[in-house]
Parts: C-alpha cells; structure tokens; sequence
C-alpha cells in the first residue's frame, strides 16, 4: 500500500480528455480576465519586496474601533454656541441642503441639542476632554486629537465598510490584509492580523460581519484572524481527542504532499494559501494558548486596564492582549467596541460606554510608551462617523439621542510618527462641518499607511483588469499630524 509521501498521479485516457479541457476553460478565462488570476502569485510575492518604500516609524497597529458612531460633541469637540442656542432650529445656512436619515427626516424640527457633560483641559498641551473620558484626558500628551475627519458614509454598514476597506461597497480587502500583502509578517507563529470583538455589558449593537477584516480579492492568507473571547481563541484549533502532536505532523505533511500535486497541475494560487494556513493553525497550537494566557501579567500591569480585565471578551482583557499581540510582532491589531449607536438615551448610555473604553485605552498607550513601544506602534481610536448637533427626539427631555453625522466627527491617534499634545483640523461652532484642515478617510488611510513606510500610491494589485489600492484614487497624507 504507498502511503501519501509516495503518491503519484494516474495517467489514463480519461485523465488527460479532463485535464485537456480544464486546460482550454483556463486558458478561455485567461483571456476574459486579462491573465489577472494567472498572474496573481507573482504579483503577491513582488508586493512583499517593494515595501516599506521608506524609513517607517511605525511597524504595528493597533486599532482601536468604537462600532456605531461615538458623539463627538460629547467626548472631544466641545461647543460653546450649542449652550448658547439650545432648542433652536439648526441654520440653514449651516446644514446648506445636505441630507440626513430618514430617522429624523420626519420629525418637525432639527432643534440644536448641547452635551449635557462638561469638558476640561488635559495634559500640558491643554486640549478639552469629556468628563466622561479622564483616563484618556491624562494622556493628551500622547494623543494627536483630529476633529475634522469626514466621510461620505451615513449608514453604519457602509460607513464602517469604508473606513476599514477604502470603499462604500463590500468586497474590498481590509486595511489589515493591504498592510500584512504589502509588508508581511514578522512573527511566523501568529497570524500578521488579528481581530478581537467586545460589546457592551448591557447590550450587544449591531453586529459585524466577517468581510470587514477580509481579504477580499488579495489572497486569503491575507484576511484577519479572529480571536474569540472565551473558550477557545480560535475555533477547531486544538488536536480531537487521541491525536499526538506527531500524528498531526504527520497528516499535514501528507495533506501538503497533495496540495503541491494539485497546484503543480491546477496553478491555483489558494492551493498555495491553503498550505501555509495549515502550517500557521498547527505553530499556533502552541503559540495562541501562551498569548491568552495572562497569568504571568504582574498584577499592577493587568490592574492599570481595570475590573474588567479579568472578564473574558471584555474590551479591557483585549486591550491588554492587543498589547501582548504587539510584542510578538503582529503587524495589525484589529479591535472592535460594540453599541455607540445612540438614537435614544444618550445621556444614561453614553457614559456606559465611555466606562467600558476610558481606562483601558488610556492603560494600552501608557503600556506601550513604558515599555519603550509606543514610538513604533501606532494607535488609532476612532468610530465611522460621529452624531449630529441636533437631537433625535424631543430636545426637552432626557431620552433624547443624536444620529449619524459624518461631514465631521474626531479621532485620535497616538505613537508610531504621530505628533503627540496638539489637536488638528476643527468643525464649525455647531459642530457640523469641517471647516479646517478637513481629513477624509481616504487621507487617514494615506497617512496610516505612511507610518508604516508605504508609499500609498505605489500598495497596488491587479483585478479585474485594473490596479487597486486601499485609497482607491484618492487619498492625501495629513503631513500636519506627523511628528
């Protein structure tokens, strides 16, 4: 009986009239596709040699994203002339005919509603901060606060679609698997992208899907890894029952044997990605159960991103992992915070929220700068658009909330190249339009890319007949924000 190391392929009639026609349906589609499939294995192993096309400053990120939309007018942009006119109708010559959602197009009035929290300054650099946010204020110097970011987007599906794929319409590849084509992995035991998803304690949000950190139409060895909170991190990892770790090598490398046969006949690209995530799955046996394990965290560390580091899926527990991914050299952190969507309540759900990020996130950037990595790890705070200045709701009572508002919304970002202690860009007193240094998400996605080294332009590939990027054709670096 030949075992599978000593396989070999059948020739028969039958064999080469199937192979035959696979051969003239290959070279059919070649032809209608410009060669972009044939051609994409050597497009992939080139993008890997033109990157970084300068000296980066960063070689990680972490991206720390509040799913739903977070108010900027109550966290970080500040506005005085809200106080002023509260329960006046928005100007017409500020809202100048843009559209809103159809969840307050019905309502009478657009009455300008004013935070209810107060702000005060933090750091030496003195930038206003929410009360609701302290632990975050205490690091402004850190922190390079963006208030003028907008986005076409006014729906949360798309919104998030762009800010992650560079595009309204899914299909796209993540900004993580761009970065993991462009410049690979530096740890070949862990995955080059990783995504970890919490959700507040009271209610889950909206959900999110898979092809948020997908690949797209980059090889899939490129798409996000997702690790789960509780049981185990990544499913079907562990061995079954009664299979050694010897076994195991032993059918991967018999499984691999067949996949080489296969891509030698077939020149599928995936066949190849195939063989090296069985690799990945069988290192990460052993490497994924010692990241998750934070017993050996010295409890002052582990204290410092609070109570709720000691539940599994927490946003703190995945702050601190995040920061443990990083000093194993995974390139790009992907971490989702669900139920920002406030159209009610906001004023007894938003500091819900804000308790659950304030601490954590403040604890990560500290984390990072005393262990002397903060300088080469960008971190990125932010949602995919903020709320408006005038209420969903009546403006009179409590129950008020804010809808979705992308012409002008704030993030912040922190390490890897940024410059810390100032703000950039700055909307209009009633916070609705951007009317100073205006930062697109395509120009956040051209300067994100630009700490890594890469030369946003030049982080190309081919489909479909034409040359993709993250930026699409757009995009600017935001040259003000970098240290």
């Amino acid at each position: 009986m030949s075992s599978c190391q000593h396989y070999e392929p059948v020739s028969s009639r039958r064999d080469l009239l199937l192979r035959s026609g696979l051969g003239v349906g290959a070279a059919a589609l070649a032809s209608v596709l410009g060669r972009d499939a044939i051609a994409a294995p050597s497009v992939a192993a080139a993008g890997a040699s033109l990157f970084p096309n300068f000296a980066p400053k960063a070689k990680r990120v972490i991206c720390l994203f509040q799913s739903g939309g977070p108010s900027h007018l109550d966290l970080y942009d500040d506005k005085p002339v809200l106080r002023q006119r509260f329960n006046e109708d928005l100007p017409d010559s500020v809202r100048q005919g843009q559209r809103i959602t159809g969840m307050v197009a019905s309502q009478a009035r657009l009455a300008l509603q004013p935070s209810k929290f107060t702000f005060a300054p933090g750091g030496k650099c003195g930038t206003p901060f929410s009360d609701l946010i302290p632990n975050i204020r205490s690091i402004a110097d850190d922190v390079c606060l963006i208030r003028s970011v907008n986005t076409e987007a006014i729906n949360h599906d798309p919104a998030i679609t762009f800010f992650q794929t560079g595009s309204q319409q899914p299909g796209r590849p993540s900004m993580g698997s761009w970065i993991d084509y462009g410049l690979g992995t530096v740890n070949s035991d862990l995955p080059a992208f990783v995504v970890l998803i919490s959700v507040n304690k009271d209610k889950a949000g909206q959900g999110l899907l898979a092809r948020l950190w997908g690949s797209g139409f980059l090889p899939s060895r490129h798409q996000g890894v997702q690790f789960r909170g509780s049981g185990q991190p990544v499913l079907h990892l562990a061995d079954p029952p009664g299979v050694s770790r010897e076994r195991r090598r032993m059918m991967l490398d018999g499984v691999a044997e067949l996949n080489r046969l296969h891509f030698q006949t077939a020149g599928d690209p995936e066949i190849e990605t195939r063989i090296s995530q069985y690799e990945l799955a069988f290192r990460m046996q052993a490497s994924v159960p010692d990241l998750m394990d934070l017993s050996k965290e010295p409890k002052h560390f582990t204290d410092a991103y609070g109570a709720d580091v000691a539940t599994p899926g927490s946003f703190a527990r995945n702050c601190l992992i995040a920061r443990r991914l990083a000093e194993r050299g995974v390139r790009f952190i992907q971490l989702y915070h669900r139920d920002w969507d406030h159209h009610g309540d906001l004023h007894g759900r938003l500091p819900k929220l804000a308790a659950d990020v304030d601490q954590p996130s403040a604890a990560l950037v500290k984390d990072l700068k005393d262990r002397g990595m903060l300088e080469d790890t960008l971190v990125i705070w932010g949602g995919e658009f903020g709320r408006t200045p005038y209420a969903q709701g009546n403006a009179n009572r409590d129950a008020y909330g804010r809808d979705h508002h992308g012409k002008t919304f704030s993030i912040w970002m922190a390490g890897g190249g940024i410059k810390g202690g100032m703000t950039y860009g700055s909307s209009d007193d009633f916070g609705f339009n951007a009317v100073e240094n205006p930062v697109h998400i395509h120009d956040l996605q051209a300067t994100i890319l630009h700490c890594l080294g890469v030369d946003h332009t030049k982080l190309t590939y081919r489909f479909q007949g034409r040359q993709f990027r993250l930026t699409d054709v757009h995009g600017h670096v935001v040259k003000g924000v970098l240290a």
